[in-house]
């Protein structure tokens, strides 16, 4: 085979690569620009400028400025590993580890994508999509910790606690402003906020 009909062959894997690597560039201009200016002062032209692209390249890569930040709410899902959540649950049947795995994999959110977790709820008191946006990725989360508390045996939960209840103690407990607050305000290292959260919350819910 000649050299440059193995350089066409490779053609679109290039093209695919470049298209993600704009992606990623503009998805991080967009992060910078919202945290700094905020998400109603930021403007698709910034994004644009700030990325070093055109404006049809950022409306071709998102659709619009609601489709960024869907995108950065994505981008935070991945940035906390879920597949090394998924292998710790299954690799962890007992409730406790799985508690711990659960709690790391929201301490890997929050550490690495907080600022966007706090940008698309304080875009959404104006903005009824991103609102809507907020919300789901919630409903999401709530889901989640459904399908593994409810794997738990009979009796694994307190017996004073139904399902929901555990579902409701964990988001209460487990969630961006008690993290921000440990963090910031009080000076926590993010592992000991992790290693709090699994105590608390195997001593909340778990029937010992």
């Amino acid at each position: 085979m000649t050299e440059e009909p193995a350089r066409r062959r490779y053609d679109s894997l290039r093209r695919t690569a470049q298209a993600q690597q704009t992606s990623a560039e503009i998805a991080r201009a967009a992060r910078t620009l919202f945290v700094a200016k905020g998400w109603a002062a930021t403007t698709v032209r910034d994004v644009a400028r700030e990325a070093g692209v055109s404006v049809p390249t950022v409306y071709a890569a998102y659709g619009n400025k609601n489709g960024l930040t869907w995108a950065l709410a994505d981008a935070a899902d991945l940035s906390a590993d879920l597949s090394q959540l998924l292998a710790e649950l299954e690799a962890a049947p007992e409730p406790s580890r799985q508690l711990a795995a659960m709690v790391a994999y929201d301490r890997r959110l929050f550490e690495r994508a907080g600022e966007v977790i706090v940008l698309l709820r304080e875009a959404g008191r104006t903005e009824p999509e991103l609102a809507q946006s907020y919300q789901d990725a919630r409903a999401r989360a709530d889901e989640a910790h459904h399908q593994v508390l409810s794997a738990w045996p009979p009796g694994t939960l307190r017996p004073d606690i139904d399902l929901q209840t555990a579902i409701d103690i964990y988001a209460a407990i487990c969630n961006i402003d008690v993290y921000s607050e440990l963090t910031i305000e009080r000076g926590w290292p993010p592992a000991r906020v992790e290693k709090w959260w699994a105590a608390t919350l195997t001593r909340e819910l778990l029937e010992t």
